[in-house]
């Protein structure tokens, strides 16, 4: 399986970078266009630009727009986006559609289906963006909707870190609270999901059936487990936030090491279990450890090489290579405008943590001080349509608690917030399309409100 091309990988990148422009002109020109539209974003001096016209509100609702949209981009778009759509064009190309199934698909074990689901999730501790690429790919091989719906829930809200630094910031009252019903919710929404639109999945799933009857690429489960085990690590660890406990300091502060130590194995996975050429795969190594070393405060440039090589040489191995590749393009390419697009609405409308957007904090901070149940709808529709990066939530939580809110409405926002946003609501809609997105979004809030107005009444 090892690619004759693969020996001569340094010298023949440029053709092969000017062919795939020569060859693919609508693939090519879709990711030139992507691209440049994101350097946009990313070095814009918006800083430097002033937003005093029109009404003060208006001008600085649209500068908040434009700021959380370069966050966003700076931030969560390399390290987070770029490996979850690597991962999930891995999942299209590699899961065997069996094992999907098996596993996760509607006529799975109800325990085992939504057991793997919401574990799988929790082990992510990711946000409501990142794990929509996971999602896609999971339920695009055949997974059931209930255990897909748990999957999509438990990534974000399940967030182990999370759970401590609301214990700890917020009190071990508010973080008990919020992991049982994150747990239960996460279950409780797979469940109703499942069963409002089973007729609808048992169509699905025997389409599915009869599409992908008795594929398999020939992979052991146990190489398959290990490649997927090796990404998400590095996925996990590139995002790793600090936090104000020792154990978690000290994972932040060897991050890197640790996250450059799983590619290394991943590379060393794809050679001799995959059957990949190594020369090009330490070519790549090289490049990014020079990365990090000649530019140590910028690790997304050696993200971004990384994942740029190993893209490229998958095309380059052999037809399961390039479904991983073009996968990996198809997720991008649906995600990422839905994604930057929705972030600008919610910066326009809520402004960024701590900054205001069109509508002033006031009115939220005045519309959930208490724990009735009016104020704690409003702080589950307010939390489902902010966008919370992981952990950010609880300070933000934390400020409106000290400006009054109701601990009910809290709750509220920490149980539909992490979980839901603007970017994510349009996403989710082109994957399940418009009437399974509204159920779902609305059973997050539902139970959001009333699990807060439950807690708030009796605490």
């Amino acid at each position: 399986m090892t690619s004759s091309s693969g020996t001569d990988f340094s010298p023949r990148l440029g053709n092969y970078i000017a062919r795939f422009f020569v060859e693919q002109p609508r693939t090519a020109g879709g990711l030139f266009a992507i691209s440049a539209i994101f350097l946009l974003v990313y070095y814009f001096p918006i800083a430097a630009i002033s937003f005093d016209f029109g009404p003060p509100r208006l001008g600085n609702a649209v500068g908040e727009a434009l700021h959380l949209t370069q966050w966003y981009a700076r931030e969560h778009v390399i390290l987070c986006l770029l490996p979850a759509f690597v991962i999930a064009g891995a999942m299209a190309a590699y899961i065997s559609q069996g094992a999907v199934m098996r596993h996760l698909g509607p006529q799975a074990p109800r325990p085992v289906a939504f057991g793997v689901a919401s574990i799988s999730g929790t082990l992510l501790a990711v946000c409501s963006c990142t794990v929509l690429p996971l999602f896609g790919g999971i339920y695009k091989r055949g997974a059931g909707l209930g255990p897909a719906i748990a999957f999509l829930y438990s990534g974000p809200a399940i967030n182990i870190m999370a759970i401590v630094v609301t214990s700890k910031v917020l009190g071990a009252e508010l973080g008990i609270a919020r992991a049982v019903g994150a747990i239960v919710f996460a279950v409780m929404i797979g469940l109703i999901m499942h069963l409002l639109f089973r007729r609808e999945e048992a169509e699905r799933s025997a389409r599915s059936a009869r599409g992908f009857a008795g594929e398999d690429d020939g992979h052991p489960v146990s190489d398959v487990v290990m490649l997927f085990g090796l990404m998400i690590g590095v996925l996990v660890f590139a995002n790793w936030a600090s936090a104000d406990s020792a154990g978690w300091m000290v994972i932040h502060a060897v991050k890197w090491p640790l996250a450059g130590l799983l590619a290394a194995l991943l590379g060393v996975l794809l050679v001799r279990r995959w059957g990949w050429s190594a020369r090009p795969l330490i070519v790549i190594a090289l490049l990014v450890v020079a990365s990090a070393l000649v530019f140590p405060q910028a690790p997304e440039l050696a993200m971004v090489i990384g994942i740029a090589g190993l893209v490229v040489q998958a095309t380059r191995e052999n037809d399961a290579g390039r479904e991983w590749a073009g996968q990996t393009w198809d997720f991008a390419k649906q995600i990422m405008p839905l994604l930057l697009g929705g972030v600008l609405i919610a910066g326009f409308l809520l402004g960024r943590p701590g900054n205001e957007g069109l509508i002033p904090s006031e009115w939220v901070v005045w519309a959930v001080g208490d724990n009735s149940f009016g104020a704690t709808l409003l702080a589950s529709v307010l939390g489902a349509f902010m966008y919370f990066s992981t952990l950010t939530e609880v300070p933000i939580v934390e400020g409106l608690l000290g400006a009054g809110m109701g601990k009910g409405p809290a709750l509220a926002i920490l149980l539909a917030g992490p979980a839901l946003s603007l970017p994510n609501m349009l996403v989710i809609r082109t994957v399940l399309g418009t009437k399974k997105t509204f159920a779902y979004c609305s059973l997050v809030i539902v139970m959001s409100t009333l699990t807060g107005y439950v807690y708030g009444q009796l605490f």
